[in-house]
Formats: C-alpha cells, sequence, structure tokens
C-alpha cells in the first residue's frame, strides 16, 4: 500500500494491488476558511528535510500551495531564514554537510548567507561563526551580532563593526526590532536564566520581559510586543517539566497573554504575520521542535482567536479556563518559519 499526502487540503491517494482509489477526508470548515483566508498573504520561508535529507531552504504560500525548494543544495545544510524588511532578501545560516543544527545554539553555527528573497545569488558574508545571530536592521543596511563580550552592529556594505553595546546577560536569539529602537533576546538576567529581556538600541537598558523558563523571542510588528515560548511553572506533563506554550507579552513586561498551547505539545517558532493578524508557529510532541532531526508541524492561527488550546488539554485548561479555540491550519513540516507579505515567490 502506497500513501501520499498533498498539500494542506489533505487529499490522499491510495494504491492497492495496482488500483488506484482517491478521497479527500473531511476537513473542519473552519479551518478551511481560514486555509482560504491566508492563501495569497504573501509566503512562508522555512527550513526542511529535502529528498536529499539535507536541510533546505523552502517557500509556500500560507495555505501550503505552491511549495518549492529555493536552495537545493544537498552539500551543505541550510536553516533559519529571516526576510529582509523590505522583503527582498533573505539572510540564513549556512552549515557543513551532515552538520546537526542544534535548537538552541544554531545562530553561533555555520556562515552568514544573504541572498535575493527568492534564494538566488546567495552570498557568505563571512566564515564559520562570524556575524553570530545576525538580525537586520530597520533599513536592512546593517544587522546586528551577538559575540561572547557585546552586541554589534555591523554595516553589510563594509563589514565593519560600526558600534557596540553592552550584552547585558543576553546569550542567544537576539533579534531588532522593526523600529530600529530595540532588541529582544533570551539572557541571565537579575540571577534567573532563560528570561526574555528588552534592550534599548541606543543606550543597551534592559528590562525583563517574561521571567523564568522562555526562549525563542521575536517582534510583533508594532515594536511594542514581543511573542516567545514559554514553560510556566508548576503545569504537569512531559515527565513534570510542563509543555512549552506560546505567549503574547508587552516589552515593558507589563501584559502577559496565553497565544496557543496544548497539553501533550511544545510549541515554538512564533511570529507575527507582518499586519499583525495571523500567527505562525511550529507544534511538535518533543521538546526543541526537531531542529535535529526533521522539524516539526508549521501551523497558522488567527490572532483574534488567542488565547486558544488544542485538543482535550485538561490541565491546561484547568489554568485557562477561558479559551476562544479558534481554527489551527497545519502546514508542512520544517523549522523557523517566516513571513513577508512581499513576493519572493513570484517567477
Amino acid at each position: 500500500m502506497a500513501l501520499r499526502i498533498w498539500g494542506c487540503v489533505g487529499v490522499v491517494a491510495v494504491c492497492l494491488l495496482g488500483a488506484s482509489v482517491w478521497a479527500a477526508p473531511p476537513q473542519d470548515p473552519a479551518v478551511a476558511a481560514l486555509a482560504k483566508e491566508v492563501a495569497t498573504q504573501g509566503w512562508v520561508c522555512y527550513g526542511a528535510r529535502a529528498e536529499s535529507g539535507s536541510w533546505d531552504l523552502f517557500l509556500m504560500r500560507p495555505d501550503g500551495s505552491q511549495k518549492r525548494n529555493i536552495t537545493n543544495t544537498p552539500d551543505f545544510e541550510e536553516a533559519a531564514p529571516r526576510f529582509s524588511p523590505d522583503g527582498t532578501r533573505l539572510l540564513y545560516r549556512r552549515l557543513p554537510k551532515g552538520a546537526t543544527i542544534n535548537h538552541d545554539r544554531w545562530g553561533f553555527q555555520g556562515e552568514l548567507v544573504i541572498s535575493n528573497a527568492d534564494g538566488s545569488s546567495p552570498v557568505a558574508q563571512g566564515g564559520e561563526g562570524d556575524l553570530s545571530w545576525a538580525s537586520w536592521s530597520a533599513d536592512g543596511k546593517q544587522v546586528s551580532c551577538l559575540t561572547k563580550k557585546s552586541i554589534d552592529i555591523v554595516d553589510l556594505a563594509t563589514r565593519q563593526v560600526v558600534r557596540q553595546l553592552p550584552r547585558q546577560g543576553v546569550y542567544q536569539q537576539l533579534y531588532w526590532s522593526l523600529d530600529g529602537k530595540w532588541f529582544c533576546g533570551v539572557a541571565n538576567h537579575q540571577g534567573a536564566s532563560w528570561t526574555v529581556v528588552r534592550l534599548n538600541a541606543d543606550t543597551g537598558e534592559c528590562n525583563s520581559a517574561r521571567d523564568y523558563q522562555n526562549c525563542t523571542p521575536d517582534w510583533h510588528p508594532d515594536s511594542k510586543h514581543i511573542i516567545l515560548s514559554s514553560r510556566p511553572a508548576g503545569q504537569p506533563g512531559d515527565k513534570g517539566q510542563g509543555y512549552t506554550q506560546l505567549w503574547m507579552v508587552s516589552a515593558d513586561g507589563v501584559e502577559q497573554q496565553l497565544i496557543y498551547g496544548q497539553d501533550g505539545s511544545h510549541i515554538y517558532g512564533g511570529m507575527v504575520s507582518p499586519d499583525g493578524k495571523y500567527i505562525l508557529f511550529t507544534r511538535s510532541v518533543k521538546d526543541g521542535n526537531g531542529s535535529e532531526n526533521a522539524g516539526a508541524e508549521i501551523c497558522i492561527m488567527r490572532a483574534s482567536d488567542a488565547p486558544s488550546i488544542g485538543g482535550a488539554s485538561p490541565d491546561l485548561r484547568k489554568v485557562h479556563p477561558n479559551t476562544k479555540d479558534g481554527p489551527v491550519l497545519p502546514l508542512d513540516t520544517g523549522w523557523e518559519p517566516y513571513w513577508t507579505y512581499a513576493n519572493p515567490g513570484a517567477k
């Protein structure tokens, strides 16, 4: 028996003893409506396993259609794409063939590559480990990078460090806000590790946005809120460690809201669509989100449906009894998806 699933619409072909039977299993009408709603809303770029077995970068529409491999390099492993603010370029990490992508330290691995948004004309910006955790400036002319001693601002034209800021305990996942005024990152802050902090991009002044067991922060398009993964204390599951949930917090730490959680799943890779209307994330039964293997399920939900809880999730519903539980659209399997409303997928 051969079984293959095509795209997000769930069309299944079953071939048995030479006979083919095609069937489209029923799809939740609310999920189908969400897929139709986002189908033409730009493109999602993400890392995934290619037919060769290596990690390549792929583009797809936000409903999972028009998927294509844009790097197709079996001699390298590529990961963590991020579009420039204007959507014309792409930066990512390129690792040697066979390298394992570490879900915590990937920003220190491989070399930084910048290409056109469709993956064409890739150019390495340095050697192994250079320009670590690179993140675009608002105008796309600079990148911020994280070193063991400082946050470095690097001019891409000259590849020179033009400014430095104190690291303030940040040790991974440093990202620049779209208004250019702030950084967020994961830090050792005031004696606590795995704290998401906000830093002033001019002065380096630092404040906590969310304490205790947090990671993978990224900026809301308004540059006032941060989406992040969090494992709150005291919640059961996964050998007593709890499951990772997706949260939105104000950058000053005052506002704290659950976006999505599900007992039995770890939620990472959160990103807000460029217009702030949708949430992109990955969902995995295993912690770490799959970069060391084949990735996790990429999903989309409406921001207006937050907070939502997936599945029965009795433990999580005890903590959050009032949720909207809107539709969640599952897409491909991959890692670190990133969304643009520009058109890099156009031929």
